[in-house]
């Protein structure tokens, strides 16, 4: 077999390989000799064929690296031939072999892998690993040599698909195995075909070969057997199904070190009940097609169940999937097919409980095939009296009526003489075949063609013949349900025929001519599985709907001179006349913005639309809503005014609501408030402006029910809506101005205004003007000038030199510089130096010199910010503040007051201080010309905050800070080079981050196409990215069907991260919502530990001794609890010194109270929680707070898919004394993987990075964040059971091979497939527990039956406990 395209010459026809997945291993037998005559052959070939195309005397051309044909010029990794081989090194196979082919596309490729057998010496050479024809377009390369590497990529995702290899290879090639490769699999795997992705071919092959031999050999017996001979004997086997050597007896590495699952036989029990009473088949009432149903009649018989039980199934069900899960359900376990059954099955295996009499009874009556459990449940009803429970047994198996145990009475002397003298008759006639038990009890030993040792066991019952006797068939060649179906029929061939006189002769004839009709037809399994599993009380708690609406806002009324709104016109001119509104007035009058005053009341009134641009200082933010107020308020229409006005930032909101009260003389709630996260202050009918933050809108729109009525409904009683800082473009801006144009085509009285400093006016004009008439206005900026220096300027004026002196990578050359300056820049490099930022403030300090006037100094992050706060904090008579956005709004404030006598004031801030609020005082500018943005790959699905160069445009709005009250200064750390590289603009928030809220709130909105309607958005969204979003929707279990589940609509109504919304929804379901709510607020705020650099590992030892072991939440959760239990008994100082001992922050537990009492607001308004919630009320939702392996499962639930498999190492064991004793496993030998990324390491600052073990059986971790550095870091970690998987988790799938179950198409469970089935049935019960939570708010579900046995199997993680 050649092992190149080009080998081989004329006189040989290369060696054809069939490319068929089915066919059988191929056995190759080579030597040495041929192989070396082929090599020489070949290398002679390519001499000839390289003669023939450069004639003698010519130079042949440079023929390309291969490195760089693969890889690229810079690729300096492994390429796929190379790591193919040390694959097949390392798992001890054969070198690979490629064929190659010549296409008209280019060339094809594949490869053969092989492996000897140490012993026998025998080589199995598998088929060729090739691409399906649908990617041949993909397969082709030009050259062979990226045909063979193409090959090698493919050969190594067949068997790797499972790691991260994809991160080894070349770029072209990783895309390609996460594009191309990874659909090609899941059409695959759809198709029934997962193992061809095992780690081990081979013995997935040898799997296969015998599944199919076994098919073959059942084939070729039902042929020979006839139809004839069929029809004339009666199959009392067990149906055919998979022997043990084709399932669980060859198992692949990976499914050997799988979790193994069980489950107590108390709680399958009583899942089995919930399940057979309560689960729903084909909902939607589809009717299977009649041209597949004869398809899958054949293919799940092929899987070892009978023909009628499939039949039976086909009326219930709506596919495939389905059908093989009712049958899972409802087939007896005696009647299951092999595969199906737990390794080490024994049907009727139970244990003894010490009272030897009732156990005798129990296994007597359970000869007639009842269940163990349904017939010590009789038992006990009936006191221990065997042949009443015999009777309550058998009324349940003919009606389903709840059973009168007290009325059964087997004692009526009047039928004694007639039993008597039938039982002495029967002796007669049947000879030895009559057993008598007792005077009561006898038996009859049918006779049953192909069946032997039946028998029919007769118990007198009350009133006999006039009432019927008990009856029990015994056979243990039967399958119990067989044995249940035959005796209902004929109790019911009595009943109907045989009442009042003696009948235990025709009974037992009828019995020996029909039973064999019956075994081969049953009848229906759902006739007979009440006696299988038992009645059970049915769920009591009713899910009626209740009356729960929410209050619309009165439309507006633009009728003038109302009392309301003379009173306020009246207000509004008695102050015109004080002093200090005329000092306020003088003000406002000097701003550009007042010039424009009459334009912008104008082009307001005169269309829907209005686009105001203005420079920096000119005013737009505080004057233009006032002028619209004050007109509204001369024109006597005052009452109809209500002006929101959204601000990117909180503090942009509460600056502009103090300073636009202090300008109209009122107190912020009155005529002007404002409205953020977790507080407001406004009086609805009053307040006529509300500063709000831009999500604060959008949520109530979101909440208003969805539809484009719902959200003008919800905006009926505003008039104005005011987008301040348009041009930053953030995912909630765009998604309101989406809702917005559509509102405006039903609401024309309403008016929209869009203002920035920096917009591109065309681009929002455009958007609007094909539905509304659209207005622009421009205002003139006031700024004072500002003098620019950039960095070779501050390294000249400051004298800056480096610490460490060294070439930098990643700066530019530059020209007309001081040689010792460019020389320090070179050093610099691309990164902050605060060193340089403390100099520039020093420098800047003794220019202004007793000059009064602040600095800003912008800065990408939080860290810096600290970092710089420290350096400015060694230079004498500073006054440094942070400002950034996760500071409270008091500490926010702190900014604005001028500096202390003698000191001068230093503000490190975010981009937060760029737009909307004007610190007076400042007149320096230090610009680190850089922004911490969050960008998002929808190829790799990551997240990632990275460090970037700022727009031009942002550094204009940073630039302008500095000449609002003066002429200033604007020190730019960055040079005129790489100014001009920046972008003008910054890329819109919608096109890099995850869309996933987003798709949620548009679907609540109740449109079908999510991916058309966001393309109506200013700037659309990349369809991938919109793609994700939707499927992460669906396997988060908030979209079915392209529908809304009744989770779905109860997270688009959360303001609230999906993941947390989830938790919270979760947590009130499972009586435990405190908790829930708690760690939402934590995950939305941040751990309220702190870790100071020089004691990270004492805190981390603390925060992990709140709940050693049970993941960094739990840990968070129980110290805030711990918090607030002092905080209610202990004064301040002892309530600090605790926090300071314990590493945690005082301030961080208040913003996670303060987003509690938020997130409680809004799941009353959403409706989901009693409006008369309050903590500590409601028992029934907190009575499992302190479970803590409840709320682990919740939050894994919540956070799916984000888990990891956790990868134990071999177990170790040492002697003791006591004997051999396991041994912990070392931290850094477990390992973890996730379905994305492959191996995914633990982040060093978890409680869980240094653990050598896991609490409640854990075998894996859910994680909130991942983050690409060096490595794929989790965070936010908690450790989970396998049951929790499983119901939590994603779509659940059988391996028919009896290996185990599937959950979302990546983690494997060794189990009972029974168990998948009912474990998937019960997730479809709790989501219609969670339907109706939704249609009645006060519905108390915690105690609910399917709430309550999800409970104990998370856990206890499946077990009797």
């Amino acid at each position: 077999m050649p092992k190149n395209g080009g080998g081989g010459g004329n006189s040989k026809k290369p060696v054809q390989v069939q490319h068929d997945d089915n066919s059988g291993s191929n056995i190759i037998f080579e030597d040495d000799n041929s192989k070396k005559r082929n090599k020489k052959k070949s290398a002679n070939t390519a001499a000839q064929q390289d003669d023939a195309t450069h004639p003698p005397g010519q130079e042949a051309a440079k023929k390309p690296d291969t490195r760089a044909l693969i890889g690229g010029a810079s690729w300096t990794g492994k390429l796929p031939v190379n790591l193919l081989s040390e694959h097949c090194q390392k798992q001890k196979w054969g070198k690979p072999d490629y064929t190659m082919t010549k296409t008209a596309n280019g060339f094809l490729s594949s490869v053969l892998l092989k492996s000897t057998d140490p012993k026998t010496k025998e080589t199995v050479t598998l088929p060729p690993f090739i691409l399906p024809s649908t990617y041949k377009d993909v397969a082709a390369q030009s050259t062979a040599v990226e045909a063979r590497h193409f090959a090698a990529t493919y050969a190594l995702f067949r068997v790797c698909s499972m790691r991260n290899v994809h991160m080894m290879l070349p770029p072209n090639f990783r895309d390609i195995w996460k594009n191309e490769f990874e659909v090609s699999k899941k059409e695959d795997v759809k198709a029934g075909r997962l193992w061809m992705y095992d780690a081990d071919p081979f013995a997935a092959k040898q799997s296969q070969d015998e599944i199919q031999a076994q098919k073959m050999r059942k084939r070729a017996e039902e042929e020979r057997k006839g139809v004839q001979d069929a029809n004339q004997s009666v199959n009392i086997t067990l149906a055919p199904g998979l022997t043990g050597a084709a399932s669980s007896r060859v198992m692949a590495k990976g499914w050997t070190q799988a979790p193994k699952l069980e489950m107590g036989k108390r709680n399958r029990t009583q899942v089995e009940d919930l399940v057979r009473r309560n689960a729903v088949w084909n909902p939607h009432g589809n009717d299977f097609p009649m041209a597949q149903s004869r398809k899958a009649i054949n293919e799940i018989t092929d899987l070892g169940f009978r023909t009628s039980h499939v039949e039976e199934a086909i009326a219930h069900c709506r596919d495939r999937e389905e059908i093989l899960e009712w049958l899972l359900i409802h087939v007896p376990e005696d009647d299951l097919p092999t595969w199906s059954l737990p390794e080490g099955y024994s049907a009727g295996v139970s244990m003894a409980s010490g009272n030897l009499k009732r156990d005798a009874a129990i296994a007597r009556l359970a000869e007639a095939g009842y269940s163990t459990d349904l017939c010590a449940r009789a038992i006990d009803d009936c006191g221990g009296e065997e042949g009443r429970a015999a009777e309550a047994l058998q009324c349940s198996l003919v009606s389903a009526d709840k059973i009168n145990i007290a009325a059964l009475n087997l004692t009526d002397d009047d039928s004694t003489q007639t039993w008597k003298e039938e039982q002495e008759t029967l002796g007669a006639i049947f000879g030895h075949r009559c057993i008598i038990i007792s005077t009561s009890v006898f038996e009859i030993r049918l006779q049953v063609e192909h069946l032997a040792a039946c028998t029919l066991r007769i118990r007198r019952s009350m009133s006999y013949p006039k009432t019927l006797p008990t009856l029990a068939i015994i056979s243990p060649k039967l399958p119990a349900y067989i044995r249940l179906s035959a005796a209902r029929q004929l109790l019911i061939y009595a009943d109907s025929n045989l009442l009042g006189e003696p009948m235990i002769f025709n009974l037992v004839d009828w019995l020996e001519n029909e039973l064999p009709r019956i075994i081969e037809n049953p009848g229906k399994l759902r006739d007979v599985s009440a006696a299988i599993a038992g009645p059970s009380p049915s769920d009591t708690i009713s899910t009626s709907k209740q009356a729960y609406t929410r209050l619309r806002p009165a439309s507006i009324s633009w009728k003038s001179g109302t009392p309301e709104s003379l009173e306020l016109y009246n207000r509004w001119r008695s102050r015109q006349h004080t002093p200090e509104q005329q000092k306020m007035l003088t003000h406002r009058q000097a701003l550009p913005a007042w010039k424009q005053r009459e334009a912008i009341i104008q082009a307001v009134d005169q269309n829907q639309v209005t686009i105001i641009s203005g420079e920096t200082g000119s005013g737009k933010s505080t004057q233009a809503v006032q002028f619209l107020l004050d007109d509204l308020i001369q024109r006597q229409l005052g009452s109809s005014a209500n002006l929101i006005c959204t601000q990117p930032r909180r503090i942009s909101a509460l600056g502009l609501a103090d300073r636009v009260s202090d300008e109209r003389c009122v107190v912020v709630g009155d005529e002007v408030g404002y409205a953020i996260r977790g507080e407001s202050k406004n009086r609805p009918g009053r307040t006529k402006i509300t500063f709000v933050t831009t999500g604060v809108l959008l949520r109530r729109l979101q909440s208003s029910g969805g539809r484009t009525e719902d959200v003008v409904a919800a905006l009926a009683n505003v008039s104005h809506v005011v987008i301040d800082e348009v041009h930053e473009r953030s995912l909630d801006t765009d998604f309101l101005l989406v809702l917005l144009r559509d509102v405006l085509s039903k609401r024309r009285d309403l008016k929209v205004v869009l203002m920035s400093a920096t917009l591109d006016a065309t681009v929002f004009e455009d958007y609007f003007k094909q539905s509304s008439s659209v207005g622009k206005v421009n205002i003139e900026g006031r700024t004072y000038p500002v003098e620019d220096f950039y960095l070779d300027d501050i390294v000249q004026f400051t004298a800056f030199v480096p610490r460490y002196q060294h070439q930098a990578h990643g700066v530019e050359e530059l020209e007309d510089c001081n040689p010792n300056v460019a020389k320090s820049i070179q050093s610099l490099g691309m990164k902050l130096n605060f060193d340089l930022i403390a100099s520039c403030v020093k420098y800047i300090d003794s220019q202004l010199g007793a000059e009064e006037g602040g600095i800003l100094i912008f800065l990408p992050g939080v860290v810096e910010i600290n970092r710089t706060l420290d350096a400015i904090r060694t230079l004498p008579n500073m006054h440094p503040l942070p400002l950034h956005a996760s500071l409270l709004p008091i500490e926010q404030r702190r900014v604005f007051p001028n500096a202390p006598r003698g000191k001068r004031k230093v503000i490190a801030a975010t981009n937060v201080a760029e737009t909307s609020i004007t610190i007076e005082d400042i007149v320096a500018v230090i610009d680190c010309g850089k922004v911490k943005e969050t960008s998002f790959d929808p190829q790799n699905n990551m997240v990632k905050l990275e460090e970037v160069w700022a727009s031009r445009a942002a550094c204009k709005q940073r630039r302008g800070r500095a000449g609002r009250v003066r002429a200033g200064k604007c020190y730019k750390l960055y040079t005129r080079n790489a100014e001009a590289k920046m972008t003008e603009r910054p890329e819109p928030e919608i096109r890099r981050v995850p869309l996933e809220q987003l798709c949620l709130s548009v679907k609540a909105r109740g449109v079908e196409d999510v991916p058309a309607f966001l393309k109506n958005a200013l700037t659309p969204p990349e369809s991938l990215a919109v793609g994700n979003a939707v499927e992460l929707l669906r396997r988060i279990g908030a979209l079915e069907d392209n529908e809304l589940t009744a989770l779905g609509r109860h997270l688009s109504m959360i303001p609230a991260d999906l993941r947390c919304g989830k938790l919270m929804v979760y947590g009130a379901m499972f009586g435990c919502f405190e908790s829930c709510l708690t760690v939402a607020a934590i995950l939305t705020v941040k751990s309220p530990f702190v870790s100071p650099q020089n004691k990270r590992d004492e805190s981390k030892t603390v925060r992990s001794s709140f709940a050693p072991g049970e993941g960094d939440l739990i840990c968070d959760l129980r110290a805030y609890n711990a918090w607030s239990s002092k905080q209610s008994n202990s004064n301040y100082r002892d309530l600090r010194f605790w926090c300071e001992q314990n590493f945690l922050s005082g301030q961080t537990l208040q913003d996670i109270t303060s987003n509690r009492f938020q997130y409680l607001s809004s799941l009353r308004d959403a409706g989901f929680l009693p409006p008369q919630y309050q903590e500590g009320t409601y028992a029934s939702l907190n009575a499992q707070n302190a479970n803590a392996g409840l709320i682990r499962a919740l939050i894994a639930g919540a956070f799916n898919p984000q888990i990891a498999r956790i990868d134990f190492p071999d177990r170790k064991f040492a002697p003791s004394v006591s004997g051999t004793i396991e041994l912990d496993p070392e931290a850094r030998t477990i390992k973890f993987f996730n379905e994305e990324n492959g191996r995914v390491f633990v982040h060093p600052s978890s409680t869980l990075f240094d653990v050598q073990g896991f609490v409640g059986n854990s075998v894996y971790i859910s994680y909130f964040n991942k983050m690409a550095t060096s490595k794929v870091f989790v965070r936010e970690l908690t450790p989970f059971n396998a049951y929790t998987l499983l119901l939590f988790g994603g779509p659940i799938t059988l391996d028919t091979l009896g290996r185990g179950l599937i959950v979302d198409g990546w983690l494997r469970l060794r189990g009972w497939a029974r168990i998948g089935v009912l474990v998937s049935r019960l997730r479809m019960m709790l989501d219609d527990v969670l339907a109706g939570k939704i249609e009645n708010p006060e519905l108390e579900v915690a105690e609910n039956e399917v709430v309550v046995a999800v409970r104990k199997l998370v856990e206890f993680d499946g077990m009797d406990r």
